[in-house]
């Protein structure tokens, strides 16, 4: 079988090339994948008017919602965008209009899929894991590939005041719709394979639903758009050393505790630091009246939120990255900066604690907010103070991220596709007894 000739349903409810987060990875899956076979893509109506500028792509199709939700999402979306979002209500809430996406979907294809219109049908978002896909119900000859799903990580367990700043006394409400949402076991049970996005995701999973090994892997979410290994280092004055923070300014990304550990760094390596913060949220203000009881003025920049494609330009003049975030599923920005040659100091803790390696950056531990603070500011001094490893790890971090780039997941994606096809077709061959 030649990969044009693969025919593939992909369902990404959550695809867009002008958001970021989820629907700018469930685009760039679907983007990289079609190039390499035939895929029908099913994504939600908001997604149009993004999706049909580009040319390229022709076969969509498109699920329109009802009066009542259009409405509704706008209310949702209302209450999300004042202020800091209550995730776990957020997600509680909006639950309806996957809800009925995920209906229609089942309504438009399942006769479809039971005539043997694909060979294989793969659902990538939403990628939390907690959301059914009844499609999987169709596929009683045609492979039903899932993910890769990520989350579920709990904060641990020495931050139990930035877990109440972040409404984790309401996580239950992922825990109930286990029991309630219909069709939610059954996907994970009649998957032929799961991806799952992080270690804790993919053993939380397996425990959950007795998933077999051979039918559960670790398959990273995340990926690098080749122009960031393309982008020339800017890096100017060798006695300057640029820290980087990009994200959210949230609790639990703890921009706080890079602006923490600077100040606690002796003179002499203070004297040889900037770092500049990316990123806008509710947590701003109390960063920067921090930097100046910290009279740390001349040496913090706060950049305010910039556009996902001119970060770029923020990696490539900075020298080490800095993002000790204590519960980050995915956590992007820290493959970016790997792929832009940034030697990167993460909480180990979630996925970018499975990016970072010994020899491409530094991984803390989130024992406590104090110790974290120590040892970044441990860490941040060994690595200003050593030029040769810097080089070291910034060669080696580049190496690294090039196993993310869009195009090479793509093509580990459809080799996926082929061999759970090769086993269906071994299954359905051999003789009943």
């Amino acid at each position: 079988m030649t990969n044009k000739k693969l025919k593939v349903l992909l369902i990404v409810e959550q695809c867009n090339p002008d958001w970021t987060s989820v629907p700018l990875v469930g685009y760039n899956f679907f983007k990289e994948i079609s190039r390499i076979v035939d895929v029908t893509l099913v994504t939600h109506n908001r997604n149009r008017e993004a999706l049909e500028k580009i040319k390229e792509h022709q076969n969509i199709v498109y699920m329109h919602e009802g009066a009542f939700n259009k409405r509704y999402y706008r209310l949702v979306e209302g209450i999300a965008d004042k202020g800091k979002i209550n995730w776990p209500l957020y997600h509680a809430l909006t639950y309806p209009i996957y809800g009925e996406f995920n209906q229609k979907v089942y309504k438009d294809f399942r006769a479809k899929l039971l005539s043997g219109d694909y060979d294989i049908v793969h659902a990538l978002t939403p990628m939390m894991p907690r959301y059914p896909v009844k499609l999987v119900k169709a596929c009683k000859q045609t492979p039903f590939l899932l993910g890769p799903v990520n989350g579920g990580l709990p904060f641990p367990s020495g931050f139990k005041e930035t877990a109440k700043k972040e409404n984790a006394n309401l996580n239950f409400l992922r825990d109930i719709g286990r029991f309630l949402i219909p069709n939610y076991v059954e996907t994970y049970k009649r998957a032929d394979k799961v991806l799952a996005g992080s270690t804790f995701t993919l053993n939380m999973l397996k425990k959950q639903f007795a998933i077999p090994d051979e039918k559960i892997s670790l398959f990273y979410e995340n990926g690098i758009p080749i122009n960031f290994f393309s982008k020339k280092n800017k890096r100017g004055n060798p006695e300057q050393i640029k820290l980087l923070f990009i994200g959210r300014l949230v609790p639990y990304k703890c921009a706080d505790i890079v602006i923490e550990a600077l100040s606690q760094l002796d003179k002499t390596t203070q004297d040889k630091i900037q770092l500049t913060i990316v990123g806008d949220g509710p947590e701003r203000k109390n960063l920067e009246q921090k930097v100046q009881d910290l009279r740390l003025e001349d040496k913090v920049n706060f950049a305010g939120w910039i556009p996902q494609e001119k970060t770029i330009e923020y990696y490539s003049q900075a020298d080490v990255f800095c993002f000790p975030s204590i519960r980050e599923f995915g956590g992007a920005v820290v493959l970016e900066a790997m792929a832009c040659g940034l030697p990167c100091i993460v909480t180990n803790n979630g996925g970018i604690g499975e990016y970072v390696t010994e020899e491409t950056g530094f991984k803390i531990e989130p024992i406590s907010r104090e110790y974290l603070t120590q040892e970044l500011t441990s860490k941040i001094k060994v690595i200003v103070e050593d030029e040769k490893m810097r080089a070291s790890m910034s060669a080696k971090a580049i190496e690294r991220a090039q196993e993310f780039e869009w195009q090479h997941k793509a093509k580990k994606i459809v080799e996926i596709y082929e061999n759970l096809l090769q086993e269906k077709n071994r299954f359905s061959s051999q003789p009943v007894a």
